[in-house]
This record gives C-alpha cells, sequence and structure tokens, in this order.
C-alpha cells in the first residue's frame, strides 16, 4: 500500500513498510503505555469528546505531525485538550509542576474496566430519515474542510455504492468542536459505501478488489 493512503490521501509520502501484525508489539516503548493512560484518565472526566481528541491531535503543527511517532501525537493533542479546557495553565506544562490544587477527583480504579468496557456509544435513537438506500450509487463530495472530517482524502470525488445503513449516529465533524465554537452533538445517518479499486486508485488498483468506508449522509451525494 502506498503511504500516501494511510495518510488520508496525500500523495508524495513514499511506500510504508508496516511491521506484521503478529509481531508488532502493542508499544514500542514504556511511554507509551503512560500517554495512553494519561490519555484515558483525562478523558474520563467528560471535558471532552473522543471527536475533539482526534481534532486536537490534528491540529499541531503540520512538519511536527509529519515527524511524531503515534503516541507522540496523542501526547501533543492530550496537552492541547489539557490547556483549552483550562485544566493546566501552558506555563505548567512547560515547567512540569502545578500551580496550586485541582477540585478535579480521580476515577476510582475499580470502575475503570467497566467504564472502559462501556465505550461511548454513538447510535442515536432520533427520528430521521436516510436519503439514500443499500443499492443507491453515490458519490463522497469533492470538499476539503477546515475542521475535523471523518471522510478520508481518497474518497471524496469518488464514486460508489450504497452496501450498509447504519443508523443515525453522532456526526463527528460537528462534534469534535466545542459548544463555543459552534460544535454540537447531532446525529446524522450512516451509510457503509463500497468503493471499487479501480475507482480510487485509477488503472493500478482496477483489479485488486474494493474498499468499504463508513461514511455520513452530509459527506454524499446522488451519483
Amino acid at each position: 500500500m502506498n503511504g500516501a493512503h494511510d495518510l488520508g490521501g496525500e500523495h508524495g509520502f513514499g511506500p510504508i513498510n508496516p511491521e506484521p501484525e503478529r509481531e508488532e508489539p502493542v508499544f514500542h516503548h514504556d511511554w507509551e503505555k503512560r500517554v495512553l493512560a494519561i490519555t484515558l484518565a483525562c478523558g474520563m472526566h467528560g471535558k471532552w469528546s473522543i471527536d475533539m481528541s482526534r481534532f486536537a491531535r490534528e491540529r499541531q503543527n503540520p512538519a511536527q505531525y509529519l515527524k511524531n511517532s503515534y503516541y507522540e501525537t496523542w501526547a501533543e493533542g492530550l496537552e492541547t485538550l489539557l490547556v483549552e479546557h483550562g485544566l493546566i495553565t501552558q506555563e505548567e506544562l512547560a515547567n512540569g509542576t502545578a500551580a496550586g490544587l485541582s477540585d478535579l477527583k480521580a476515577i476510582n480504579a475499580g470502575k475503570v474496566p467497566g467504564i472502559l468496557a462501556a465505550g461511548g456509544p454513538t447510535l442515536m435513537d432520533v427520528p430521521m430519515e436516510p436519503v439514500f438506500k443499500v443499492g443507491d450509487k453515490v458519490r463522497v463530495k469533492n470538499n476539503h474542510p477546515t475542521g475535523h472530517t471523518r471522510a478520508p482524502r481518497y474518497v471524496r470525488g469518488r464514486g460508489g455504492t450504497v452496501i450498509a445503513y447504519h443508523g443515525v449516529h453522532v456526526f463527528a465533524d460537528a462534534n469534535s468542536l466545542r459548544s463555543e465554537d459552534g460544535g454540537e452533538r447531532r446525529g446524522e445517518p450512516l451509510y457503509g459505501v463500497c468503493f471499487e479499486a479501480g475507482e480510487l486508485w485509477g488503472e493500478e488498483g482496477r483489479w485488486r478488489g474494493s474498499v468499504s468506508a463508513d461514511l455520513w449522509q452530509p459527506y454524499l451525494e446522488q451519483a
């Protein structure tokens, strides 16, 4: 697979050489475990959504983003969230020392497995009729939003077929912003869309199967 596909469809990054899944360790370094644990612990305070977390990771300097490893990017995103939501100051982050006590209480360790197992369901019970149905030919709108989006760049402008309807789910684009920035937790119909490889990659992918992606209704138009 070309590295461009792994980076949202950007060109020019060359091929990737992923480690075989059965051989790759969950963590390459001990500090990565701590980054994951701290990120989850902070998220349990409910100050931000998973979509806000993703958007915070994306908003770092592009050169730094490409330089960082996976968990370095997680750390960058968490630092952004902690400062933006007033949990720490920029000065505290810089010197690594708390300026005072916090009124936040740590989650009881015994409750952690249950909280993690419950996850964060996104299916919403709202009366909203889907525009498309299974079998419809659709095209992904070729737009370039400045905010967070879950539409991979390599499917934008490409045509596919609806193969599943998943119901109404929390729309990540709107849920990635704070309410004061216009964000909201609202639902949009979510579809499974299948794209032929040749449609995505051109002649080189003509005989290499297909790719399926889950896409919200605002991303799509009738083909």
